[in-house]
C-alpha cells in the first residue's frame, strides 16, 4: 500500500511544482483575515484600513459589529458557514490533537419564515462562554463551577479552514484566572513591554512598545502508516516503550540534510503541508531532512510570539492531518524511538520595538546602536538577560520538562538539564570589558576562509561558531533555547522568558528611578552573573557539567524535580509582581503539569504490558525461544508499579513513582524484550520493528505507473 500511495505522492508533487509559481504565491494568506487582505473587506463595511492593527475596535461595539460583518462576507467567499474560538487549554502537549478546545457554532439563524439568514454580531467575536468541567484545572475550580469564558486575542490573526473560522482567544475561568497556555503569555508580554520600554525611556530611547519574536524550527518523524498500526506504543503513547535497534541507524550521518526524496511520500506531504500553510499565512519556509531516519524539520521566519505559537500548533495539526492522507504518520514526541536523535522545537527568541515601519532587534548590537545613538542599551538588555538565566535557570529548566525530554536533554542531541547561556569569545569579552567601565562600542570580529580553489574569493564568517551544546546560545540577533520538546506548546516556554526578562529591566528601571545610571546597574550585574552561567564551551563534557555544577549554574536532572520549581516561592513572587500569574495559579499548573506526567507514564505501562500480553509473550511460545519466564514476570512488575501509581495520593509522590517506573523498570523490561525480538523468527514477530519503521528510503516499494494513468487524463 506504502508503493502506491508513494508512487501518487510523487506524481502529485509534480503536478503541484508544473504550476505556475506566481499563482501559489497568489493565493498566500487568503484564508488569513489581515493586512490589505482584511482592508479589502472592512473599507467595505466603512472601516479605515488598519482596524485591526490594534485592539481599540473591540471597546466600540459599532466598530465590533463592522468588523463581524466584514468577517462573515470574507468567510462565505470561502465557503465557510461556521465560526469557533479557538483557546489552549493546559495538559495538552503530546496528547490533545491540535492542541486546542473550541466549540463550533453556524454563523446563521432563522427568520419568522424559518429562512436562514447570516448573523455574526461584534459581541459573538468578542467572546463566549462554554463548559470548562472537564479541562484540567489543578483545582481552580469545583465541579460545580463550571463556567469557562473565551475573549479574543488581537495580536494574532483570525483564520479559516475548511467550513470554519477559528478566532484565537484566551480562556478562563468564571474568576478570573488562566485555564489556558495563551493568557499568562499575553500578559508576560505586556509585562516585559512595560517595563521594558520604561527603561529604554530612561535611557534617552524612546519606542512605541517592545515585543517578543520567535521563530520555531520544528522537528517530527514521518514513519510508514501501516507500520505504525502495527506498534500501539505509537498510537497509544507516541514513542516505541520497547523495540530493538535496526543494524543501520544514524552512525553516517547519511540522513542529515540528504535530497528530499522524490520517491517517498515524504517529500509530496510536506509540500503539501506547506501549501495549505501558505494559504493561512503562516510563512513556512524551510524544510529538511535532520539527522535520524525519517527525521524532518520546518521552520518559518520570525513573528510575534502569540502569533508563531498559534501558528506553530495549527502546522503540527496540518502535519499530522496531512500525513495521513499521504499513507504516513507524523510523530510529535521527542523521542519516539531509542538510540537514534529525538526531535526539539528549537525556540529562537529576541526583542524587537514594536514600530511597524522600522522595527529595531534590540539583541542586534549595531542595529539598536545605530537607532538609538546609545551604545550602552545593548550591553544593559544583555545584563538584564544573563542575570535573569542565572538567578532564573530553574524555571527555564521548568518550562521544558515535558514527559518526552526525560529521555532526550544530554542525549548528544539536546543540551543537558544545567541551565548555562553561550555568547562566544568576542562578545563575552566585550560584556566583560563592559562591567570593569569600557566604553568602547563593540564591533563583530570575523574572519576570512580561504577554500584553496583557484578563482574562489574567501569566505567571510562570524568570528564565533556555533554552539549546539548549550541551551540558551546567543546567535548574533537573538538566543536559541534550545532545549524545548518538540510536542510542546510553547507558550510556557515563552512566557518565562519574558517574564525573567522583565523582571530585569524592572529591577534596572527601578534603580535608575532611584538616582543611579543603567550602565553602573548593568556592570553590577554582569560582575556577578556573567562569570557564573557564561559558557562557552562543550556543555556534552561530564566534567564541564561537573565543573558548571559547582559553579552553582542550575541543574535540575529529574523533570519532576523541575515541575515542582513552578511553585517556589521565589518563583511565585517573580510572577505574581509582574501581574502574570497568581500564586495559586502557580500551584495549579504545577499540579497540571506533575498529573500529565504521571498519567503519561501510566498510558506507556498499561501499553506495555497489552503489547507483552497481546504480542510479545505469544510470539516468544510460537517461537519456542526467547525469555518467556522474564516476559511473563515483567507483566506482573509493571502491574503492580500501575496499581501504585493509582493508590498515591499525593502528586509529587505519584509522579517520582511514575519516573522511576518509566526511567529505570521499563527500561529494564525494554533491553528483556529488545533481546527476545532479535531471537523471534521475523515471521512470528507481530510488531513493526524498526526496520520497518525508520527507512522510506530503502523500504517504499513503488508500482509501475500504470495504475495511475488517469492522472494524466
Amino acid at each position: 500500500m506504502l508503493g502506491r500511495t508513494s508512487r501518487l505522492a510523487s506524481k502529485l508533487l509534480r503536478t503541484t511544482q508544473s504550476r505556475n509559481t506566481s499563482s501559489l504565491l497568489d493565493g498566500y494568506g487568503e484564508q488569513c483575515f489581515r493586512g490589505a487582505l482584511a482592508n479589502k473587506y472592512l473599507e467595505k463595511h466603512g472601516l479605515p484600513a488598519g482596524t485591526l492593527d490594534n485592539g481599540e475596535w473591540m471597546t466600540d461595539m459599532v466598530k465590533a459589529d463592522k468588523v463581524a460583518e466584514a468577517i462573515v462576507d470574507w468567510a462565505v467567499s470561502h465557503d465557510a458557514s461556521v465560526f469557533t474560538h479557538i483557546f489552549q487549554p493546559l495538559g495538552s502537549s503530546g496528547v490533545r490533537h491540535g492542541m486546542a478546545g473550541m466549540v463550533q457554532n453556524a454563523m446563521f439563524k432563522f427568520d419568522h419564515q424559518g429562512m436562514p439568514v447570516w448573523d455574526l454580531k461584534g459581541k459573538d467575536l468578542l467572546k463566549g462562554e462554554t463548559d470548562g468541567s472537564s479541562y484540567p484545572n489543578g483545582g481552580l475550580r469545583g465541579t460545580h463551577m463550571a463556567g469557562g469564558y473565551v475573549a479574543l486575542d488581537p495580536s494574532s490573526p483570525i483564520y479559516l479552514r475548511g467550513d470554519t473560522v477559528f478566532i484565537p482567544s484566551c480562556f478562563v475561568s468564571y474568576y478570573g484566572d488562566a485555564l489556558d497556555e495563551k493568557t499568562p503569555l499575553l500578559r508576560s508580554v505586556g509585562a516585559m513591554d512595560e517595563h521594558g520600554t520604561r527603561l529604554l525611556k530612561l535611557m534617552g530611547y524612546d519606542v512605541p512598545g517592545i515585543q517578543s519574536n520567535i521563530g520555531l524550527e520544528q522537528e517530527f518523524f514521518l514513519v510508514p502508516r501501516e507500520a505504525y498500526l502495527r506498534r500501539p506504543d505509537l498510537q497509544l503513547a507516541g514513542r516505541t516503550v520497547i523495540g530493538a535497534d535496526a543494524p543501520r541507524g544514524q552512525e553516517m550521518c547519511d540522513h542529515y540534510m540528504g535530497p528530499l526524496s522524490f520517491a517517498t511520500p515524504a517529500l509530496a506531504c510536506i509540500n503539501a503541508a506547506q501549501q495549505e500553510c501558505f494559504r493561512l499565512g503562516i510563512p513556512l519556509r524551510t524544510r529538511h531532512r535532520e539527522v535520524a531516519p525519517n527525521q524532518y524539520e520546518v521552520a518559518p521566519l520570525f513573528g510575534t510570539a502569540t502569533t508563531q505559537i498559534d501558528q506553530n500548533i495549527v502546522v503540527m495539526q496540518i502535519i499530522e492531518e496531512t500525513a495521513a492522507n499521504y499513507g504516513l504518520t507524523a510523530l510529535f514526541q521527542e523521542k519516539p524511538f531509542n538510540n537514534i536523535n529525538g526531535s526539539g522545537k528549537h525556540n529562537n527568541w529576541s526583542i524587537g520595538t514594536t514600530d511597524i515601519r522600522n522595527p529595531v532587534n534590540l539583541l542586534n548590537v549595531l542595529q539598536v546602536a545605530k537607532a538609538s545613538g546609545n551604545n550602552d542599551i545593548f550591553p544593559v538588555v544583555m545584563a538584564a538577560i544573563i542575570s535573569a538565566v542565572d538567578i532564573h535557570g530553574d524555571l527555564m529548566r521548568m518550562a521544558i520538562a515535558s514527559p518526552g525530554n526525560d529521555f532526550r536533554l544530554g542525549a548528544c542531541e539536546a543540551p543537558p538539564a544545567i541551565v548555562s547561556t553561550y555568547l562566544g569569545e568576542d562578545m563575552t569579552q566585550y560584556l566583560t570589558k563592559f562591567s570593569q567601565g569600557s566604553s568602547e562600542p563593540y564591533s563583530p570580529n570575523t574572519k576570512l576562509l580561504d577554500l584553496g580553489i583557484k578563482g574562489q574569493p574567501p569566505l567571510e564568517v562570524p568570528a564565533e561558531d556555533r554552539n549546539r551544546t548549550s541551551p540558551f546560545p546567543y546567535g548574533g540577533h537573538r538566543f536559541e533555547f534550545r532545549a524545548v520538546g518538540s510536542s510542546q506548546n510553547v507558550s510556557l516556554v515563552n512566557t518565562v522568558l519574558n517574564s525573567i526578562t522583565a523582571e530585569g529591566f524592572k529591577k534596572i528601571a527601578d534603580e535608575v528611578e532611584k538616582g543611579a545610571s543603567a550602565k553602573e546597574v548593568a556592570m553590577d550585574m554582569l560582575k556577578t552573573h556573567l562569570p557564573k552561567v557564561v559558557f562557552n564551551g562543550d556543555n556534552y563534557d561530564e566534567a564541564n557539567q561537573e565543573m558548571l555544577t559547582k559553579r552553582g549554574v542550575w541543574r535540575i536532572d529529574s523533570g519532576v524535580d523541575a515541575i515542582c520549581r513552578y511553585s517556589d516561592p521565589k518563583n511565585t513572587k517573580l510572577f505574581a509582581d509582574l501581574g502574570v500569574l497568581k500564586p495559586e495559579e502557580c500551584h495549579a499548573r504545577k499540579s497540571i503539569m506533575l498529573e500529565h506526567y504521571s498519567g503519561t507514564v501510566d498510558i506507556e505501562a498499561k501499553t506495555l504490558v497489552d503489547m507483552l500480553n497481546q504480542h510479545v509473550i505469544p510470539s516468544i511460545k510460537n517461537a519456542g525461544v526467547g525469555p518467556l519466564d522474564e516476559c511473563e514476570d515483567a507483566v506482573t512488575t509493571l502491574e503492580n508499579a500501575i496499581i501504585a501509581i493509582h493508590d498515591c495520593e499525593d502528586e509529587v509522590e505519584k509522579a517520582n513513582i511514575a519516573r522511576t517506573l518509566r526511567l529505570e523498570t521499563m527500561v529494564s523490561i525494554r533491553d528483556t524484550v529488545d533481546a527476545a525480538e532479535k531471537l523471534v523468527p521475523a515471521n512470528l514477530w507481530t510488531l513493526a520493528t524498526y526496520n520497518e519503521l525508520l527507512f522510506l528510503d530503502q523500504t517504499t516499494n513503488n508500482e509501475p505507473m500504470d495504475e495511475y494513468n488517469d492522472l494524466n487524463q
